[in-house]
């Protein structure tokens, strides 16, 4: 615990057999209160490992989506009283070193949510992100930006800290269960005003890495663009959309119907 916050970290992982145990080597068990991965129908032994080495793992049924693994990790670190929620990605491309820090700033009230940005130190490119990767951050996070009225140095890292309270507020369940969840989930996160700290984060992209290819990237491109203009056009009351409706569907504690 910080500051009296029980912290929970959460893993969303997808074939993450290889990556798995150096990444849970890193978590910082001093400060962290339970570490719980969420498998996303993998077709090697992730979830054997992670039981090996005992985190809590849960399997879905079959492959859902990114999204899906994200409302399934918030859902189940809250049902298990998390103050704090940290999501780190097992494929090891964030090192696990920074979750003190993060949780840090929300256990003490600086932030609501905190990201961890490849961004901020200048290190993207030299960490191995791929140029055309790096170009569209670069575009997409200063479109929304200008649009949103924020001044975030990316919208795309997957390295997050959430306070309970936010993943009990907004309404997640309206949210895709795909790539852009992400996005979506971070646009809600600036409408309903809370607060987002940033921390530098050194990325590394290596084989074993997950990444997106490219027609996916310009499919998640195309949704990050619609989902900051239906923004724009809820806050000018032109269009309502329940991705920013406070009354719209929250997280809720699963049945455990879709899980092994």
């Amino acid at each position: 615990m910080l500051n009296g916050k029980r912290i929970i970290v959460v893993l969303p992982a997808y074939n993450a057999e290889k990556t798995l145990e150096q990444t849970y080597r890193e978590i910082p068990s001093e400060i962290v209160d339970d570490v719980l991965m969420v498998d996303d129908g993998s077709s090697d032994s992730t979830v054997s490992l992670a039981r090996t080495l005992g985190i809590s793992a849960i399997a879905h049924d079959r492959n859902y989506g990114y999204g899906r693994n994200q409302k399934t990790c918030y859902e189940e670190a809250l049902k298990r009283g998390a103050d704090i929620v940290v999501m780190v990605h097992p494929d090891y491309q964030y090192t696990p070193k920074l979750i003190t820090a993060m949780a840090s700033m929300i256990a003490f009230d600086v932030y609501d949510v905190v990201l961890g940005s490849r961004i901020i130190g200048g290190r993207a490119l030299r960490g191995g992100m791929p140029v055309y990767k790096y170009l569209a951050n670069r575009l997409l996070t200063a479109f929304e930006n200008v649009l949103l009225g924020s001044k975030l140095s990316e919208f795309h890292t997957g390295y997050r800290a959430f306070s309970g309270e936010v993943l009990e507020t907004i309404p997640l369940q309206e949210n895709s269960n795909g790539f852009v969840f992400d996005n979506e989930m971070l646009v809600q996160i600036i409408y309903f005003g809370y607060r987002i700290g940033e921390v530098s984060c050194p990325t590394l992209y290596f084989e074993g890495a997950s990444s997106i290819g490219l027609t996916k990237s310009i499919r998640y491109g195309i949704g990050v663009v619609h989902t900051t203009l239906k923004c724009l056009l809820h806050r000018l009351k032109l269009r309502e959309d329940p991705l920013f409706d406070p009354e719209g569907r929250r997280l809720t504690l699963n049945d455990g119907q879709i899980y092994e």
